[in-house]
Order: C-alpha cells, then sequence, then structure tokens
C-alpha cells in the first residue's frame, strides 16, 4: 500500500478535478458533481490514495460505484454513500479495469478504414467485448445530415460525428472479412454481469449509449468475433501474421495504450512499424509521443485530446467517445 503523504492526496485530488473540469463538464452533470465533491474532500482522497496507483482513474472508481447501485444525488450524498459502501467499492475496483467499448467511436475510425481497398482482416487491440470491432455494420451520421449506412441496411446502432476541417466523411462502407481483438480480459456479451458492468461504465445522463451498447451488443452475438485472452504485445504479431496475403490487416485501438508503462507502448510502436499491417491508433494526447510530434506547429488540441492517427502519422483530434472529429 501506498504511503498516504500530502503530496498522494493532493495527487488525488487534482486528478479528479481534471476529470470534473476537462472530461465531465458538458458531457456528464452528475460526474462533473461528484468529482468536483470528490475533489474537494480529504476523506475520500485519502481511501482512493491507499489504492495501487493504475487503480486511481476517476473513471474505474465512479463506474465501480455505479455498478454497485450508487444514488442519483448531490456531492455530498455521494461521499456519504462511497464511505459507508468503501470495502465493497474497493473490491470492485481492484477486480476491474476501466474497458469502455464505445461503438461511437467507430465513426472516427471509419473515417480512415473507409479509405483502404478491401478486403480487410481487422484486429483491435484491447477489445473488451469487441464493439467496435463492428463499424461496417453500424450506421453513422456526420454533421447532422450527412448518413452512411450498411450495404444491408440502416442499422439499429447509430453513432453521430461533428466535423470540423476536410475530414473524409466516408461515402462506402469498407470490406472487412474477419474481426479479431486480444484482450486481457475480453468481455462477454452474453454474460449479464460483462454487460452489467459496460452499463456501469456509460457516464450518468447518457441514455443515448446504453441503448446503443445494447443494440451493438446484439449485433456482436449474431457476428460473434474471435477474442483472445492476452497480452497485447505478446499476441498482435502472430494476429497479423494469420491474416492471408491477399488480405489488408488493419490494427486498430482506442483509449488502450494508455494504460501500459512507456516500455510497453515503445514496444508497441516498434511492433507496429515492422509489421505487415495499416495501423490506426486513437490516443490520448502524450500516450505516443512518436505521432505527437507529428502533429503541423501551430496547432492546438483545444478541448479534443485523442489524436487520430494513421501509420504513425497524426491525421486528426478527436473526442474521446467519437461525438467530435477535427481534421488536421
Amino acid at each position: 500500500m501506498r504511503p498516504l503523504d500530502e503530496d498522494s492526496l493532493l495527487s488525488v485530488s487534482a486528478r479528479f478535478a481534471d476529470f470534473a473540469r476537462t472530461e465531465a463538464y458538458g458531457n456528464s452533470d452528475q460526474y462533473d458533481t461528484w468529482c468536483r465533491a470528490v475533489a474537494a474532500d480529504r476523506e475520500v482522497c485519502r481511501l482512493i490514495a491507499a489504492l495501487p496507483p493504475q487503480k486511481q482513474q476517476p473513471n474505474l472508481v465512479l463506474a465501480a460505484t455505479r455498478y454497485l447501485g450508487v444514488p442519483a444525488g448531490p456531492g455530498e450524498h455521494f461521499l456519504t454513500w462511497v464511505r459507508e459502501n468503501w470495502d465493497a467499492v474497493t473490491e470492485q475496483i481492484l477486480s476491474r479495469s476501466t474497458q469502455t467499448n464505445e461503438p461511437g467511436r467507430t465513426a472516427v475510425q471509419l473515417t480512415l478504414l473507409a479509405q483502404i481497398d478491401g478486403p480487410i482482416a481487422l484486429i483491435e487491440v484491447g477489445a473488451s467485448a469487441g464493439l467496435c470491432l463492428y463499424p461496417d455494420r453500424y450506421s453513422h451520421i456526420y454533421d447532422g445530415d450527412v448518413r452512411v449506412d450498411p450495404e444491408r441496411g440502416p442499422s439499429p446502432v447509430v453513432t453521430r460525428c461533428e466535423t470540423r476541417g476536410d475530414a473524409p466523411i466516408p461515402t462506402r462502407m469498407p470490406e472487412i472479412v474477419s474481426r479479431t481483438g486480444v484482450d486481457l480480459n475480453p468481455l462477454d456479451v452474453n454474460d449479464p454481469d460483462d454487460m452489467r458492468w459496460l452499463h456501469a461504465l456509460i457516464w450518468p445522463g447518457q441514455p443515448e449509449r446504453d441503448e446503443r451498447l445494447d443494440a451493438a451488443a446484439a449485433i456482436r452475438r449474431a457476428e460473434p468475433a474471435h477474442i483472445v485472452a492476452g497480452d497485447l504485445n505478446e499476441h498482435i504479431e502472430a494476429l497479423v501474421d494469420a491474416v492471408p496475403d491477399d488480405v489488408t490487416a488493419v490494427v486498430q485501438h482506442t483509449a488502450v495504450l494508455a494504460y501500459l508503462d512507456q516500455a510497453g507502448r515503445d514496444r508497441f510502436f516498434g511492433q507496429m512499424s515492422r509489421l505487415n499491417c495499416h495501423w490506426l491508433s486513437f490516443e490520448g494526447l502524450h500516450v505516443f509521443p512518436q505521432i505527437d510530434a507529428t502533429v503541423p506547429a501551430g496547432i492546438r488540441s483545444d478541448d479534443d485530446r485523442f489524436v487520430v492517427s494513421f501509420d504513425g502519422v497524426a491525421r486528426a483530434f478527436a473526442s474521446p467517445h467519437g461525438t467530435r472529429l477535427r481534421w488536421l
């Protein structure tokens, strides 16, 4: 257990305050309120500071409370509930990880996937339940009125993305012939408890995401993908090498590599530079300094702090869940 010094408490407080300001504000009033309350409360900050560093993420802590049924309400009620239920909250935090599997992110991925001549073998690292392996099975609406539907017709899963800059809005779906993923702990859309956790990861006040999750899970059940359990760095080479010569391998990931240490990220970057595949990365700023260095000089990320890159070159900034895309 980490020593609970003043720096540890201030670090937790700052982390939750930053999450409220840069992530929750304008997206979830409830999370904004709760995170600000946590940031101002020494006792709850002390509880969180006693967790392993990688388990102090606001998303994970909040999802654990949601999984356990924390009632909606003001910040002081949330803090009281957390103190009273901390043992159960800790158990969930230590046994789980943030595996947000937001199908809305595929709207961003599709702008690049649609430019690749098929057939494509889509491979996702950090696949969670595999819901982002189906961009061609979802309907996508760009800028409010440009709609792209699967070849078989409109989908029950609908994403919405507002674009800026000269974004290449897709005019067709990619030809995806296989879907494969790897994850340390793959989630099963047929398991009620796994689905409960996926819903707990959705922020309060976003019912459309709950509906989209259920609709995407239904597609996943009807058309299973192959998800391997294990370390992404240990499996990615074999997964790429297994793709037939007449099929284009595309490796994608969203908000995953931030959970690796620098050595793990560097190893993955090296593999993507060497393997016979295209690489579609959708990660926060500073995850890959090598990619950040390709952002044109003078361009700021503003509120969209995720970098969308293709084959190691930054192409756009985007919001974490794919609702906004700013082409560079």
